[in-house]
This record gives structure tokens, C-alpha cells and sequence, in this order.
């Protein structure tokens, strides 16, 4: 029993680190994905750079970004931080 115990406390260990670290952001990520598949012309959102704008146009793997003095710009759609809701 003494040298299963070392083995044990490992174990238990990585499942810790599993539900308080990599689970959480797993979800994140999916999260992220999600919002970024949902993604429909119209919507306002800010870049991960910090850039406000309201989509334009997009396809499978880019979106237009608009800005309020008419500028257009040219995102990857992983560029998508998040929706901002009006």
C-alpha cells in the first residue's frame, strides 16, 4: 500500500489540474467558437485588438468590419473577441 500511495496523490493530482485549469478553458474556447460560427452581418463587435465595428460582409473565414466614419477593414473571423449587445 505504501508505494501506491506516491501513485495516488499523482492521480489525484492531475484531476485537480483537470477540472480547475484545462476544463474551464476548454469550455472557453467552445464558447468562442460557437460565437464566432453564429457571427451574421449587422452585428457590432469588438476585435481582439480592441476594435469596434459593425460587420459588413463576411465569408467562410473573413468578416468586413465597418466603423461609424464608413471605413472598411478586413478581419480574420478568429480576429472576434465578442458581440456587443446594443
Amino acid at each position: 500500500m505504501e508505494q501506491l500511495s506516491p501513485i495516488i496523490m499523482l492521480v489525484l493530482m492531475f484531476v485537480i489540474f483537470y477540472f480547475l485549469l484545462i476544463r474551464p478553458q476548454q469550455k472557453r474556447q467552445k464558447q468562442v467558437r460557437q460565437m464566432q460560427a453564429d457571427l451574421q452581418k449587422g452585428d457590432t463587435v469588438i476585435t481582439i485588438g480592441g476594435f469596434h465595428g459593425t460587420i459588413h460582409a463576411m465569408d467562410e473565414s473573413t468578416i468586413v468590419l465597418i466603423t461609424e466614419n464608413g471605413t472598411k477593414l478586413t478581419y480574420d473571423r478568429s480576429a472576434v473577441r465578442e458581440v456587443k449587445t446594443q
